[in-house]
Formats: C-alpha cells, structure tokens, sequence
C-alpha cells in the first residue's frame, strides 16, 4: 500500500518547479492531484498526462489563488470531480524583488495576494470537507526568507512571515478536528525562480551561507510536504519545517 493511497490533494501554482514536485511525489504515492496554474497551459497540460500516467486521476486548472472566487470555484469542483479534498499544499508564490524605496505599492499588494491572502483562501475553503471528514493535512509553502529576512525582498519576507504566523494560528483552530495545518521553509533550491543561484561569483556567496555546501533541489521539498501529507507526520502540526541546508543556523 503507499502512503497517499487514494487521497485527493489540491498543489497550487504546480505547473513547474517546486509545485510539480510535488504534485509528482503525491502521484507516486498514490494520491489524486488537482493543481492550479495561471499561465503555461502547455506545461499545466504536460504535467496532468504525466500525473494519470502514474495511474492516478489529474486535473489542471486555471485559476488565481490570490483571487477568492477563483479558489471557490476550484474547491467546489474538486469535490465535485475528486469527492473531497485530504491534503492541499498551498505553493503559489512569486517576488517582487526590490528595495523599499524602490517597491511601488502595487507590487507590494500583488506580493501580498499571491503569496499570503492565496494562503487564506485556500485555507478558508478546503477547512469545510476536511472538518467533514475529520481529517486533512494542509501544508502552506514559507521560506527561510521569512525566518531570516534579506534586504531587497521585504515584501516576499513579510509575506511568507506572515504564512509562518498563519499556519500556527491555524494549527491551534482546528487541531480538534484532527487537521493538521504546517509551514514548510525552503532555503535556496534551485528553480527557474531561483535562476540567479547559478551565477559564478553570485553563487558562492549563497553556498558560503550553506552548511550543506549545495542548494536544493524540488525534491528536497517534496519529500518534505510527503512527510506532512501522510501518516508519517500524523502527531505533526503547528510546526515550521525550514528545508534550507543548515541556512538558518
């Protein structure tokens, strides 16, 4: 039997990186994955035939987890498709990178939308079939950004700060109806969100930072979120897992 064997996970923002590892892992474990994306419908439409491929049952939508009638509109179709939903791994997220002086509003709203109010959504919306069921695991993608800080990235920080506090909050709610609710806190992984790590001089100053002496791959993060998904982190919740290298030590 694997770990996932026949539940239904909702992966937002999957259709590359991180969030495709993910949705994979789930696969492979067994689980039904519906996953959001907003741009590439080639690569949203490459992912769900190597999801079915693994014998399992896929959908890609298109939808905003920034917009709060998007998520509806997704969580009710999941039940409807899918029958419920057991696990949704909250991973949209883009940067905005710049200095304060520098950040125009507009950019720090739209950090702030995709980033955290994607998180309450989501949350908002999977919490009624999970409390149903009296079970669900709800993993919400931080970064040790939002542990450590870094200047230049106030507004992603302060977003995935503000996931850490959600997630324990959340964690404290509903506990009671055996959901569990963490943060998962990647360092620096490879992705095309991340290109920059591989740049000559640029990049020995981030592996400096790294105990482990590498960065991290998506997979990394994968196994991660398995472990919170599945039984084997069945007395875990309220917890922010850093993935990161020994970056925060």
């Amino acid at each position: 039997m694997k770990l996932l064997d026949n539940k239904v996970a909702i992966v937002t923002g999957a259709s590359r990186g991180i969030g495709e590892a993910i949705a994979l892992k789930f696969a492979e474990a067994g689980a039904h994955v519906a996953f959001t994306y907003v741009s590439s419908d080639e690569k949203a439409r490459a992912l769900e035939a190597k999801l079915t491929a693994k014998g399992v049952k896929a959908k890609a939508y298109k939808s905003n987890a920034g917009v709060f009638a998007d998520c509806e509109a997704l969580v009710n179709d999941v039940v409807k498709e899918f029958g419920t939903v057991d696990i949704c791994v909250n991973n949209a997220g883009i940067s905005k990178d710049n200095l304060l002086l520098r950040l125009s509003e507009e950019q720090w709203d739209e950090v702030m939308d995709v980033n955290l109010k994607s998180v309450f959504n989501m949350t908002k919306l999977v919490m009624r079939p999970m409390m149903k069921a009296k079970s669900g695991s709800i993993i919400n993608m931080s970064s040790i950004i939002g542990i450590k800080g870094n200047a230049g990235q106030s507004s992603y920080a302060a977003s995935k700060a503000g996931i850490i506090g959600f997630s324990k909050s959340i964690a404290q709610e509903i506990g009671s109806r055996n959901i569990r609710v963490n943060a998962v806190a990647p360092g620096f992984v490879e992705t095309d969100m991340t290109h920059y790590l591989k740049d000559g001089e640029g990049a020995k100053a981030y592996l400096d930072q790294i105990p482990l002496g590498k960065f991290g791959s998506p997979e990394d993060i994968a196994n991660v979120c398995l472990f919170l998904a599945s039984d084997m982190g069945a007395y875990v919740t309220g917890q922010v897992i850093s993935v990161c290298g020994g970056l925060n030590t």
